[in-house]
Order: C-alpha cells, then sequence, then structure tokens
C-alpha cells in the first residue's frame, strides 16, 4: 500500500535495528507519531489520510490506550485548518462545569460567574475540538452539541446570542454507542452525527508484530534520556511480553517500559525484571461454557465459531512473530492445517503483508 508524504520511513535507527530471531515484521512505518507495522493499522491511517483535510465529523471508537488521540491529533495536523487543536475530556469534567467549558457563560450567569467566559468551541474556531469519552455527556449536553453539529452556532450560558463558529468536530469513547443508544443513554440523532466517519482503532493485543516494534521504539526513547546506550530486551523478554494480553494497551506498555529501563542498569532486560504479573501471565483457553447464557433472539453460530477461529489464528501468529509452526504448536494443530485454515478464512494476504516468512516455515 502506498501512501502520499504524510507517511514516511522510521528513523534510521529503527531501520538498522537488530531484531530477534522470533521477528519477522516488516519495515514499520510512521505516520505523524503513529508508529506500526501492522497492514489492519496501515489501512486505518490510510483512511485518516483521506478523510484529514475534509469538515467530516470523526468518531473514533477503541480501548483505552489504544491511541484516540494520537489519532485525532494527526487528523488535524493533515487538516490545512488554521486554528489550533483544543481537546476536551468529556468524562472527567463535571456537568455543570462541562457545559460552560465547552460553550462558554455570560458574567452573571450563574452563582460564581464573575466574568464571561468564552467556551473550548470559539477556542477552536477555525481548527478543530477533539470531544474524548463522547459516551460519558449527559443528555442534556448531547442537545446542545447535536444543534452545534447541525447548525454550527454555540450558544453560551446565559445569553440569548448564538455565536457562528467554524468547527470541525472529532469524537472518541472506548464505550460502545450503538449499545448505549439502544439503552436510551444516548441520543440516536446524535450519534449518527458524530459517526459520519467512524474509525475503529484495534487493541495492541491484535495488532500484528507492533507490541515488539513499540516495546523496542520505547526502550530506545528511554535508553536516550537516561544515558543508558546498552539497554534492550532479551528475546525471553520479548516472548513474555508478546504472550501478554495488555489489557491497558498501549498507555501500559509505554510505562511499563519507563519503569523497567530505570531500574535497569545495561544489557539485555531478562524477564525476571518485568513485573511478576507479567510473568504469571498465560493465555487462558476456555475448557467448558457452564456459566454461559445465550441472549433470547439467539446467536449466529456460524459466525461466532468463525470469529473466535480468526481470533485464536490471529493471537498464535502474534505471539510467534508470525512463525506458522510454531503458531500451530500453540494451537495443538498440524502445520499444514493451520496453513489450510489461513487459506480458506482468505488471511494469508494479511498475514504475508504482515510477516515476512522464510523458506523453513512459509
Amino acid at each position: 500500500m502506498v501512501y502520499s508524504t504524510a507517511f514516511s520511513a522510521v528513523s534510521d535507527s529503527l531501520s538498522s535495528l537488530s531484531a530477534p530471531a522470533i521477528s519477522r515484521s516488516p519495515s514499520p512505518t510512521q505516520f505523524l507519531n503513529i508508529l506500526s507495522a501492522c497492514p489492519e493499522m496501515q489501512k486505518i491511517l490510510g483512511v485518516v489520510e483521506k478523510v484529514a483535510k475534509t469538515r467530516s465529523t470523526v468518531l473514533i471508537l477503541g480501548e483505552s490506550g489504544t491511541g484516540k488521540e494520537l489519532v485525532a491529533r494527526a487528523l488535524h495536523s493533515l487538516s490545512g485548518r488554521s486554528g489550533r487543536l483544543v481537546p476536551v475530556n468529556c468524562g472527567a469534567i463535571p456537568e455543570d462545569i462541562l457545559e460552560s467549558e465547552l460553550f462558554g457563560h455570560e458574567k452573571g450567569a450563574f452563582t460564581g460567574a464573575i466574568a464571561s467566559r468564552v467556551g473550548r468551541f470559539q477556542l477552536a474556531d477555525g481548527g478543530t475540538i477533539f470531544l474524548d469519552e463522547i459516551g460519558e455527556m449527559s443528555p442534556k449536553l448531547q442537545v446542545k452539541l447535536l444543534r452545534v453539529l447541525q447548525e454550527r452556532k454555540v450558544d453560551p450560558v446565559g445569553s440569548a446570542k448564538s455565536i457562528d463558529v467554524d468547527v470541525r468536530v472529532i469524537a472518541a469513547t472506548n464505550k460502545d454507542l450503538a449499545e448505549e443508544v439502544k439503552a436510551g443513554r444516548f441520543r440516536e440523532d446524535l450519534f449518527y452525527r458524530l459517526q459520519v466517519v467512524p474509525v475503529s482503532l484495534p487493541p495492541l493485543r491484535e495488532r500484528f508484530g507492533d507490541i515488539q516494534l513499540l516495546a523496542e521504539h520505547f526502550l530506545r526513547r528511554q535508553a536516550d534520556e537516561l544515558a543508558k546506550p546498552t539497554l534492550s530486551f532479551s528475546d525471553s523478554t520479548l516472548s513474555v511480553l508478546n504472550q501478554y494480553s495488555w489489557p491497558g494497551n498501549i498507555r501500559e506498555l509505554e510505562n511499563l517500559v519507563e519503569r523497567v529501563a530505570i531500574f535497569s542498569e545495561e544489557g539485555p532486560i531478562e524477564p525476571s525484571q518485568l513485573p511478576p504479573h507479567l510473568n504469571e501471565a498465560r493465555p487462558v483457553a476456555p475448557t467448558h461454557m457452564a456459566d454461559m447464557t445465550l441472549p433470547p433472539m439467539g446467536v449466529d453460530f456460524n459466525a461466532l465459531i468463525e470469529e473466535y477461529e480468526n481470533r485464536l489464528i490471529s493471537t498464535a501468529l502474534n505471539q510467534t512473530g508470525g512463525n506458522k509452526k510454531a503458531a500451530a504448536k500453540l494451537l495443538g494443530l498440524n502445520r499444514t492445517t493451520l496453513v489450510e485454515k489461513i487459506k480458506k478464512k482468505g488471511l494469508e494476504g494479511k498475514i504475508e503483508v504482515c510477516v515476512i516468512s522464510d523458506e523453513s516455515n512459509a
């Protein structure tokens, strides 16, 4: 896949890095501070590049720590808009304060309003506003936000005058907004206004090869900052990192690497230097379904089985750096059986882009 100049080759220090034996990832690319070698991420970044220069509202979906704000910053950087990017964490600000923060207020509008205040939408005029954790916004504010999206006007608290704003809106959430709509917690009309262009970020555990890529990137950065040039990960440590599920995603990985780098002096970092919970973590396979219940409307059995098999294969290949023989062993399959499943499911192209296979395990 070829992208415009927004994509650039990662620095020479990345390409010249000596890769351990378990790594067969392709050369990574860097897209406005987003580092990845995963084909799925490459497709997502291609969408980001295409939509960046439009006024379309973008809804970024993904678990906490998957890089939603980085994608928002990339969208703004490529937009060509003259104004600035103004981020707002909707989940961290109480409702009564959030309304004033977003739309501004007039002097005397409420107790404590000793002066007029310009809201974040006005600050972002000509630029972009990033509404993080949009799923936490109250129904009352959802109505006001819907009007802004429809009419491009804001109503400061206590003012009878609307103010025109030229603002590109990017929203993000780790919630399933479709389910929130069904539950009556999120307005359906606002949901459809926000997801003009949905961008769904995969969790780190599903990004082929990126755990190792990002871990080594963060370690190099820490080694430079701490003046510890010999820091590196041993192959066994990389194997532990690849097997961990990373519920906190990239943010958790980055924080862990920083902590380990501080307490490591030189040479390869071994598994014993990692927090105990990483060494104790092992992929857990379900052995029974005694507690399982099915929804009243039933399920699509074949679709669920297909999705689960695809996820198992993806996880095994990620943990083994794309080594099909080792992945088959993890899954309790013959290598030829695994290869046939990959072909039958149409996963072959995706894996071939992600993994540079040698003759022994192609």
